[in-house]
């Protein structure tokens, strides 16, 4: 089989480079083994992963704001079927939509294994081999598991293992306080388990906002959440009814369950870059520059298993971006401003730098706002006003470096941010805008005020 671009991977990055490939006329094969298009988001993380999140969302919802907006509801129980039949039917209408879009581009979906048997060729199992033009290896990444006695227990289970549960575990143990690991706790928080994460660095999300962490801690904690910090899992023990983790030398806590939530790593081997001539690391992936292009011209890498992010939106922009280059035109990676959702409750959201990487780049020339939910309108109403938003920037001419909030639907908000950088706005911009009120993103420009010393609804520290 001929083509001009052949895509080893039908994920995010895969299949978004596949149909970009497609719409400017290149003729295009897709090389995925499992029976559903969407690779690990649509299919086992972030799409079922937050579909749990809204179910977390409407029991939070029922038990504690229904009443104060005077509806009244019975007390609500979670009816752990009914979520799992909605998630997988928001999966299977996804994935499938994946499929429909490939059969609309004309992007042929060739079902097996495939790995490189030179620069111009893929081998599939079960399937013709493919002869190509150029090619994109989209291959994804998957969960590692910490050399730890005691952890092939059956009871101790990876992100995909958890979303497949069909009973909430009464007590679960967290391995790991990232954002996956940070993800589930506030899911299964809500579902009725008793959490305890353990993380052995001295906070949550080690790779965000520094303010950021340490609210989402104290908001975990308020709901009963166990966060264990600076703790290292010594072993782990299977006693036949449930689990003990020893932590830290001689601490131990119970489990009926326990999620390995300790990072994820490229999938490149075993899919023939060595035969291909691609330079590759087990741990760092694929090599690709800002093109995505390899050490091999005509093939490129995107998403999970190339990249420093692993996010689908940026698998998203990658697959684009290699796809237009393997079709001859230019394009190359902007990672700049790129958003950085976390689904937990409450939600957190960042674009561009932390308060610590500004300080770090410009020194004490950085200014920042913090505006509380709090003084939100819109947010009292919906009894949401925990959190923030703050605005980062510099003080010579006023450029916009980073903004993080922690609150209500941030994930959502966020965009602001990713446009405002991307712009190169000043903070002046974002200050100065009007925002429709009540509105929750009024936080933006208020934090904005508040970072220039001219706050109109929350005090200054000083008058400017």
């Amino acid at each position: 089989m001929d083509c001009d671009v052949a895509v080893l991977g039908g994920g995010p990055a895969g299949y978004s480079a596949a149909i970009r490939a497609a719409q400017l006329g290149a003729k295009v094969v897709c090389v995925e083994k499992e029976d559903e298009l969407g690779g690990t988001c649509l299919r086992v993380g972030c799409i079922p992963t937050k579909a749990w999140v809204e179910t977390a969302h409407g029991l939070k919802l029922a038990r504690k704001t229904l009443g104060k907006l005077g509806v009244t509801v019975s007390e609500p129980e979670l009816d752990f079927d009914a979520a799992n039949a909605w998630k997988a039917g928001i999966v299977t209408q996804l994935t499938q939509g994946v499929a429909g879009l490939f059969k609309a581009n004309g992007v042929e979906w060739v079902r097996g294994t495939g790995r490189f048997s030179g620069p111009n060729s893929i081998a599939v199992e079960g399937a013709e081999d493919i002869q190509f033009k150029s090619a994109i290896v989209a291959t994804g990444s998957q969960p590692l598991t910490p050399p730890i006695e005691g952890i092939e227990s059956s009871r101790c289970v990876d992100s995909t293992g958890l979303l497949a549960s069909t009973e909430v575990p009464d007590r679960l143990v967290i391995l790991g306080g990232g954002i996956i690991g940070c993800e589930f706790a506030s899911i299964f928080g809500h579902f009725g388990s008793e959490v305890t994460i353990i993380e052995m660095l001295p906070r949550l999300i080690p790779q965000e906002d520094d303010d950021a962490a340490t609210e989402l801690k104290k908001q975990l904690e308020s709901r009963g959440v166990s966060v264990q910090l600076e703790a290292r899992c010594d072993r782990v023990e299977d006693t036949g009814s449930a689990l003990r983790v020893t932590y830290n030398g001689d601490q131990t806590v119970e489990c009926d369950l326990m999620l390995v939530a300790t990072g994820r790593g490229p999938v490149v081997e075993g899919i023939g870059l060595e035969a291909a001539g691609v330079t590759f690391d087990v741990r760092a992936g694929v090599t690709a520059d800002e093109r995505r292009r390899t050490s091999v011209p005509n093939i490129y890498a995107v998403g999970d298993c190339a990249g420093y992010w692993q996010l689908a939106h940026t698998a998203f922009r990658e697959g684009e971006v290699a796809a237009e280059n393997a079709t001859g035109h230019d394009a190359v990676v902007d990672n700049r401003a790129i958003p950085r959702p976390i689904y937990t409750d409450p939600e957190i959201a960042g674009v561009g730098l932390t308060e610590a990487e500004a300080r770090e780049k410009y020194g004490e020339d950085v200014l920042v706002g913090k505006f509380p939910f709090a003084a939100n309108g819109r947010a009292l109403m919906q009894d949401e006003s925990g959190g923030w938003v703050k605005s980062i920037h510099e003080g010579r001419y006023g450029e916009l470096l980073g903004l993080v909030m922690v609150g209500p639907h941030v994930t959502d908000l966020i965009e602001a941010g990713v446009v405002a950088i991307d712009a190169e706005a000043t903070v002046e911009t974002v200050a100065d805008g009007m925002t429709a009120h009540p509105t929750l993103s009024e936080a933006i420009k208020e934090a904005g005020l508040v970072a220039l010393g001219r706050a109109i609804h929350f005090p200054n520290r000083k008058r400017r």
